[in-house]
């Protein structure tokens, strides 16, 4: 609203300036234009009587040059001395001034805008032909100042009262939010904001709102979850731990092989208990620094170089006809690569296949094939979850956390990527898919 005022305000003193100008330069040149009728006149012949004088410049003079007389005059000026005895300067044959007469019996002043032309050899000889014009009422009674300023103010404030108003009724749906936004709690974040019918950026804004709550709410329900399960699979070994202590404490006389046997499933809870934790530092840092370490390398030659050569539980077979070069971290990458065939060695029956490839989409491609049991289709999202694992999984491997996948897929998305699961069409088992984004152009390590 300052900055209008100030544009205003300069805009308002330009045209004042402005029409004072143009109102001056047309009474002048009306009083020019009487005064050069006058010249043309008197060039062959002297008035009879009065000089004619019509509307609307009505005070007009022949004053001789040199004395200053009055020789001839309108009957508005008779028996007025001269309207000014100003000359031309050197060079030029025009005088514009203004002069202002007092009037004492009336109490106010009359300018007159006078403009004067020299004049030789003319009937009246050497002479200065006058013609005044009133000095227009808007300017001598600032009538004009008056009505600009008026109707700007006018202008400002049904401007301001407009703008106050509509700011008013468009800020108000905003408040509404905030005020709702404000009512929503940890507790409540089912809760949505109302979304206008306007479709304007104000419904956009609670659109968006809404979205912003719908990823709150899943990430709150995420790690409620996450806490509870990791807070059961905590408690599992520990209880068993203490159970087992308990018992040890309560015989007076323990058997040394039962003391040893006790030790060994102390030290085994105590693995599961350090892998689920080293789990659950590794889930808390993939927020924070995962995608930011990045080095390029080929990602065919590490799957070469890590498993090539393992066959510690099944026939594995490594295909990878060319190089394929990605830019990411390297043990991040080992470990999910890590993840899917210990998934694939503790299911296959017999044989495991890991292909890594180029796609068209410009996408490196590693697939896990297995001959095993496979993935129920229903189950295909749910292994992905923290803590998730199906009866087959529990019975296979009874120390796991449950983590692995998880993890892996955590990997994937942090640099881009994506990790499904699927039937193996070359197996008959599990598929496991990873795509992550190829490096063109890098060089490989």
């Amino acid at each position: 609203m300052i900055a209008l005022v100030v544009v205003v305000a300069i805009g308002l003193t330009v045209s004042i300036l402005l029409l004072r100008d143009l109102i001056t330069s047309q009474a002048r040149d009306r009083a020019a234009i009487s005064a050069r009728h006058v010249v043309e006149e008197i060039s062959t012949e002297r008035y009879p009587g009065p000089v004619p004088a019509p509307e609307p410049v009505l005070r007009l003079q022949v004053v001789d040059w040199h004395s200053g007389e009055v020789l001839a005059a309108s009957d508005a000026m008779r028996g007025l001395p001269p309207l000014t005895h100003d000359h031309p300067s050197r060079g030029d044959f025009r005088v514009d001034t203004t002069t202002c007469v007092d009037r004492e019996d009336e109490d106010y002043t009359d300018c007159y805008l006078v403009v004067g032309y020299a004049v030789a050899d003319s009937a009246y000889g050497d002479v200065m032909v006058l013609a005044a014009s009133r000095t227009p009422p808007v300017l001598a009674t600032g009538t004009l100042e008056a009505v600009l300023i008026g109707t700007s103010l006018g202008l400002l404030a049904v401007t301001a009262l407009i703008i106050w108003v509509g700011v008013g009724r468009a800020l108000r749906p905003v408040e509404l939010i905030s005020d709702q936004m404000e009512a929503i709690s940890v507790t409540d974040l089912h809760r949505r904001l109302r979304v206008p019918r306007t479709e304007d950026e104000i419904a956009h804004l609670a659109r968006t709102a809404n979205a912003s709550l719908d990823r709150l709410e899943e990430a709150v329900t995420r790690q409620r979850r996450f806490v509870s399960d990791a807070s059961h699979e905590l408690r599992n070994p520990i209880a068993g731990m203490r159970a087992k202590l308990e018992v040890e404490l309560s015989d007076p006389r323990p058997d040394p092989r039962e003391r040893e046997r006790l030790l060994t499933d102390l030290l085994s809870d105590t693995e599961r208990l350090e892998n689920i934790v080293s789990d659950l530092l590794e889930l808390a840092r993939m927020g924070s620094d995962l995608a930011a370490s990045r080095e390029p390398f080929d990602l065919a030659a590490l799957v070469r170089k890590e498993f090539g050569d393992r066959q510690e539980v099944a026939d594995l077979h490594v295909r990878a006809p060319v190089e394929v070069p990605v830019c990411m971290d390297r043990l991040r990458v080992t470990r999910l690569l890590t993840n899917l065939v210990a998934n694939a060695e503790r299911h296959a029956h017999e044989r495991i296949d890991i292909v890594v490839d180029l796609d068209e989409d410009g996408y490196a491609v590693v697939e896990v094939h297995d001959d095993g049991s496979g993935v129920p289709e229903a189950d295909r999202e749910r292994i992905f979850e923290r803590f998730a694992r199906l009866r087959e999984s529990r019975d296979l491997d009874p120390e796991g956390s449950g983590l692995g996948l998880a993890i892996s897929r955590e990997i994937a998305k942090a640099y881009g990527g994506t990790l499904v699961a699927g039937r193996s069409d070359l197996l008959g088992g599990a598929l496991f898919t990873l795509r992550v984004p190829a490096e063109k152009g890098a060089e490989t390590a």
